[in-house]
């Protein structure tokens, strides 16, 4: 996993309430254990016509959002089935994080668990950011905190522990692997 401090980066609106994880990345693409390719088939049903073509007038078919590294999204993101496939695609597609005003709870911690930055906002910000007006976005993960080009800055929520894994690029597996020695020393003291 890549380690996240800080992200600057447009951002790519998609003001839409209640997006579901069928949405992000539909079933019939479940079929694979990798994440890399899931990307070109985030929000499939939005993005391609019945024939497989781009849409034009969706908004990540522009080539101003293959440069974007933060999604802002409508209320209640990632709600639906638990599928670690959906920050999946949202990571591979580019993406480093996604803002919204409210997080469904599974998508959020298979977000933090991949690597993916949920931040959540208050709503009067989140409003504001999905206009598509804030410029460029700062994210910095070690003060927690969102700042606009305006001088807008606002702190969003992260747990301690999710906080740590993606400053360092780990995972709760790899976290537990490098305390390997302490857990054979503390062993080792019970024989």
């Amino acid at each position: 996993m890549e380690p996240v401090r800080r992200i600057c980066s447009r951002l790519v609106a998609l003001p839409i309430a209640n997006i579901d994880t069928d949405q992000i990345i539909p079933a019939s693409f479940l079929k694979v254990t990798i994440r890399e390719g899931l990307g070109k088939h985030l929000f499939h049903g939005w993005r391609y016509d019945s024939a497989g073509r781009p849409l034009g007038d969706f908004i990540l078919n522009r080539p101003e959002a293959r440069q974007a590294r933060i999604l802002v999204a409508g209320d209640n993101f990632g709600c639906g089935s638990s599928r670690e496939h959906a920050p999946w695609a949202l990571l591979d597609f580019g993406f480093r994080a996604v803002i919204s005003s409210s997080f469904a709870s599974i998508f959020r911690n298979n977000a933090l668990k991949n690597g993916l930055l949920p931040v959540q906002v208050e709503p009067e910000l989140h409003r504001r950011l999905l206009t598509g007006e804030a410029g460029e976005v700062t994210i910095d993960l070690e003060s927690g905190t969102l700042s606009l080009a305006d001088g807008t800055r606002a702190a969003f929520p992260i747990e301690p522990f999710a906080r740590y894994c993606l400053l360092n690029g780990v995972d709760e597996l790899s976290f537990l692997l490098k305390q390997e020695p302490a857990i054979a020393a503390f062993e080792a003291r019970r024989i």
